[in-house]
């Protein structure tokens, strides 16, 4: 069984455009970051708390870093159910577009603006279209999330759950099912995460 990490936290020692280092309990990571949050790991010396994804290959051990779960649940989507795509290019995704701009040209087909991203070509944009919003459902998750009259309280966290336990690799049938049974046990509060922890419970119990 290989030890994964989701995240380190300690004292920010090194900042790079596309890589950090963070001490934690007296261990330096070295983090592979995307451009899209080098801004947000500016200050050396700081604590900081880097979401993570542990990328294991025979040869090697990467840590992944990201300021937040919409980076890193767009990464893992990227590489678990699009074709050809592997880590440095979805990294280089997140690197070229904010994920809100990324969600848009994915809902809208928009095969342009995603070929633009440094590495990426039309091929690549035409595939991660059709399997991120036709084999998947993801862009009709995303367009649901960002109508104006989309649900609020508890329950405008839905699609951010279920969209992050796509992104684990859980079918998009498994995943609102789970969703919606634990949304009744949670308070007003309960953030996404909160969503996804009891949702993981029900998945694996």
């Amino acid at each position: 069984m290989v030890l994964m990490i989701t995240f380190v936290e300690g004292i920010l020692e090194d900042v790079l455009p596309n890589q950090i280092v963070v001490n934690a309990a007296g261990i330096g990571y070295q983090i592979l970051i995307p451009l899209s949050s080098y801004n947000k790991f500016s200050s050396p010396g700081v604590k900081v708390r880097v979401l993570t994804h542990h990328h294991v290959r025979e040869d090697a051990q990467i840590l992944y870093g990201f300021s937040s779960t919409e980076e890193r649940d767009l990464f893992r989507l990227l590489m678990a159910h699009v074709s050809g795509v592997g880590p440095k290019l979805a990294l280089a995704i997140l690197s070229g577009m904010e994920v809100g701009h990324f969600k848009s040209a994915v809902v809208t087909s928009d095969i342009a603006a995603i070929s633009k991203i440094s590495g990426v070509g039309k091929k690549t944009a035409e595939r991660v279209v059709l399997e991120l919003k036709d084999k998947l459902g993801v862009a009709a998750e995303w367009e649901a999330a960002s109508r104006e009259n989309a649900p609020a309280g508890i329950e405008r966290h839905l699609h951010d759950a279920v969209l992050a336990l796509i992104s684990l690799g859980y079918k998009q049938v498994d995943a609102h099912k789970a969703v919606k049974a634990v949304m009744p046990k949670l308070s007003p509060d309960s953030s996404a995460e909160d969503v996804v922890r009891e949702a993981l419970r029900n998945l694996l119990s």
